[in-house]
């Protein structure tokens, strides 16, 4: 009889550790991490592009200084952040790694502006091949995030669902991972203006 108490404890406990979600919720902050290097790639690849396309621009638009003064500086800035793990653990660090990406956004945005003006600029198959590049590359850093918001909902959905919940609350201590948010002027239309 002690044996058969014994073997049905044994059964009771391996069922219970098998549906806690240790490994799951583990593996589900492994595809946050993932995804975010994803993340990261794309924006190197843009951060790669830049100064080739802005050399080529420059060729052309000399006089248009400041805008290629504001994205070179706006790619620096990107440059300087130093992205880990740990900043998405750290809303303060993720805002202002989101932050720095809109300023390059809206900077590369002002430079494409000014391209308008320059009809040879335009047709110069360097630039539009440039050009092409850094547009596909924006839709890549898009897909990455929208990867990325994936595999957050589903990591921080585990962390806080039953029976999961007790297990990262008595032995993993995994904290929620903040998603990618639109920026504040996102939610403005842009202004064009070819004068």
């Amino acid at each position: 009889m002690k044996k058969i108490v014994t073997l049905f404890v044994i059964t009771l406990i391996s069922i219970n550790l098998t549906s806690c979600g240790y490994n799951t919720m583990q593996a589900y902050e492994e595809e946050v991490f993932a995804a975010w290097g994803d993340v990261e790639a794309a924006y190197q690849r843009r951060m790669d592009l830049i100064p080739n396309l802005v050399a080529t621009v420059k060729a052309y638009a000399a006089h248009e200084k400041d805008t290629l003064t504001a994205v070179i500086e706006a790619r620096s800035k990107v440059g300087s952040f130093q992205v880990t793990k740990e900043v998405l653990n750290d809303p303060a660090s993720f805002q202002k790694f989101q932050a720095a990406q809109g300023s390059l956004s809206s900077a590369l945005s002002r430079l494409m502006v000014i391209v308008e003006k320059y009809p040879d600029l335009k047709a110069n198959q360097n630039f539009t091949d440039l050009q092409n590049q850094l547009e596909g590359t924006e839709n890549r850093i898009n897909v990455a995030r929208v990867r990325y918001n994936q595999a957050v909902q589903k990591f921080n959905t585990s962390i806080r669902s039953f029976p999961n919940s007790l297990t990262n609350s008595m032995f993993l201590h995994l904290e929620r991972k903040e998603p990618f948010k639109a920026q504040e002027e996102a939610a403005k239309a842009p202004k064009v203006d070819f004068q």
